[in-house]
């Protein structure tokens, strides 16, 4: 059933955010009303309180197929990939100290492993191709005695491509190298099943499935050593310390079990609907340009560059129209320089400062993608002819 955002504006950016699941929503508030209690205290009313933090963890490691044990709870993505990554290298040094990465990660990532760099780590960043996707032979051609760790998002966040994760799992699983993907942008999205995947380490958000922000999680397969980066009270197998957050992770759980229910049928939906607009743009729109693969894409993710317009412009235009979009990640929308995601696809930096990413989501309905292609080709319209005259 869809989820209405409270406006009259058509919201466009399901990958930035997405709104928290109304019955996710009630769940938390009952939880802060009325369940309130530290989860870690052994009176009743605290062990009502973990019992929602575990019935969370049992539903979300059935959708991922792991063990519950496997899981911790973070903050949210970010958080999850720097101790997935940090953590990692920090508790495994002394077996080699070179990483193996992508340019077109999220920063996350990116500056994670940068400042890994600066203490003496090597890291290898793997180009991708103009579609943006990695070649698992290039992961395997990259690896060194000394390397430890591989992290390659398993979907970019900006253009939607989908890496070919099990594939690449499935060559590092015949070496010593640990595997972690950035799953962000695909659980609750496209099916993430840890087994299948190859993975040894696996972030995700709440958020970006119809959760609370501000809490995610870590699969860490079991048998996988690393150091926490926040340390007290030894809460999440010592691997996260803190009161948990209870209401968060119990909305993060039930929003998951939500998702997952209707996801094949959400994704028919959003790819029927991403494909209607990226043919549709490409036949109003002249000078526009699809970014990302053209099929191995997430079902509501759709980029593309405008040649001479500016991507901001593009937004402002929009939103004056109550229309909701980001220019490349939504995390740098004040920043003028070009994506680095569409830098590493070989588009050059004026092309890439014609972005405009459009991602689809439960709020969206389909007289939403009329409205859209009635102003988007006005809009690029007006702003090349004010450009021009300019």
């Amino acid at each position: 059933m869809p989820t209405r955002i409270p406006s009259a504006k058509i919201y466009l950016d399901h990958a930035a955010t997405t709104p928290v699941d109304p019955r996710a929503a009630a769940l938390m508030q009952s939880l802060g009303n009325e369940k309130f209690a530290n989860p870690n205290s052994s009176y009743l009313l605290g062990q009502e309180s973990r019992r929602a933090v575990e019935d969370a963890r049992r539903k979300i490691s059935k959708i991922l197929n792991c063990a519950p044990g496997e899981l911790i709870f973070m903050g949210g993505g970010t958080e999850a990939d720097n101790l997935a990554i940090k953590g990692f290298a920090y508790s495994n040094q002394d077996r080699g100290r070179h990483i193996i990465t992508s340019t077109i990660e999220h920063h996350a990532v990116l500056r994670t492993c940068q400042y890994l760099e600066r203490r003496g780590f090597t890291v290898t960043y793997l180009s991708v191709d103009s579609t943006g996707l990695v070649d698992a032979h290039d992961v395997k051609k990259a690896l060194r005695p000394d390397t430890i760790l591989v992290s390659i998002m398993h979907a970019n966040n900006e253009i939607g491509t989908v890496q070919p994760i099990a594939e690449i799992g499935a060559l590092l699983a015949e070496t010593e190298v640990y595997f972690h993907t950035d799953a962000v942008q695909t659980v609750g999205h496209l099916p993430v099943d840890v087994q299948k995947l190859n993975v040894d380490l696996l972030s995700f958000s709440a958020h970006k499935f119809y959760g609370p922000k501000g809490v995610g999680g870590l699969y860490m397969r079991r048998g996988t050593v690393i150091d926490p980066l926040i340390h007290g009270g030894g809460q999440e197998h010592d691997l996260r310390s803190g009161t948990e957050n209870v209401a968060g992770i119990a909305g993060m759980g039930l929003a998951l079990e939500i998702a997952s229910e209707f996801l094949e049928e959400e994704a028919t939906r959003l790819s029927r609907w991403r494909d209607r607009l990226i043919k549709e743009i490409l036949q109003r729109i002249e000078g526009a340009r699809l970014t990302g693969h053209p099929t191995e894409r997430l079902p509501g993710t759709v980029s593309f560059c405008f040649e001479n317009v500016d991507g901001e412009s593009i937004i402002l235009k929009l939103d004056l129209e109550g229309i909701c979009a980001s220019t490349g990640a939504a995390c740098h929308a004040g920043e003028i320089s070009p994506s680095h995601v569409l830098l590493a696809l070989g588009l050059e930096p004026t092309l890439a400062n014609g972005s405009l990413r459009l991602t689809l989501g439960r709020t969206n309905s389909a007289s939403d993608l009329d409205c859209v292609l009635e102003i988007l080709p006005k809009a690029i319209q007006n702003l090349r002819a004010m450009s021009a005259a300019h």
